[in-house]
């Protein structure tokens, strides 16, 4: 009986590597995705604060947009989302700051897209209320999230609380649809690639 010659291993070593790293650029693809979508949801509900501050805060009366359906008023709001809990502004900074640090967690084992888009939407309105609650009076940690965008008869929101139930929905209908962050579905076969050269390492049987 012979010894295998030096280097027989080599090609499936060799494609399990290349395979890896395969996977390796889709997940960074995946978190360019994510930071993109984030850093554009970021920007805006930034942008879209700055302007309305300097524009309409201390007016009498809001700016009519869709007649008295809709309406731009500016609300200093200690409170989460639409308004709620307006006396426990210090949990909800604390809050956002979870969610960050869980959505980057999940980004290290990224690779499907409808995730990152959803994850980056979740990032970013998160980011531009945590900000709010930073920098604005009245006091670090207890800033006031400017709100402005006021439906008749539900609430006063922003642009960030738009990002974050909009990349609510989306993280309800894939997990609905059974898909998960690293491409895998519940009960299903992983989306990753299987090394190339496994199967050939099989063996065929007996001969």
């Amino acid at each position: 009986m012979t010894d295998p010659a030096p280097g027989a291993d080599r090609p499936q070593d060799a494609g399990a590597t290349a395979a890896e790293g395969g996977r390796a650029v889709v997940r960074r693809r995946r978190i360019s995705v994510l930071l993109a979508v984030a850093l554009l949801a970021y920007l805006i509900d930034l942008g879209s604060k700055l302007l309305v501050v300097a524009r309409l805060e201390g007016r009498s009366s809001p700016i009519g947009v869709i007649g008295d359906w809709m309406t731009f008023q500016v609300i200093r709001n200690p409170g989460a989302a639409f308004g709620m809990g307006q006396a426990m502004t210090l949990l909800f900074t604390a809050i956002a700051a979870g969610v960050i640090v869980v959505i980057w967690r999940i980004a290290r084992r990224l690779y499907s897209l409808p995730w990152a888009i959803a994850l980056g939407l979740l990032l970013g309105g998160a980011l531009g209320n945590l900000t709010d609650r930073l920098f604005r009076a009245p006091s670090v940690l207890r800033g006031h999230v400017v709100d402005f965008i006021s439906v008749q008869h539900f609430a006063v929101f922003n642009l960030a609380d738009s990002a974050i139930v909009c990349g609510g929905i989306l993280v309800v209908l894939l997990s609905f649809r059974g898909s998960n962050p690293d491409g895998t579905t519940h009960g299903g076969p992983a989306a990753k690639a299987e090394p190339a050269g496994e199967k050939a390492a099989e063996p065929d049987g007996e001969g």
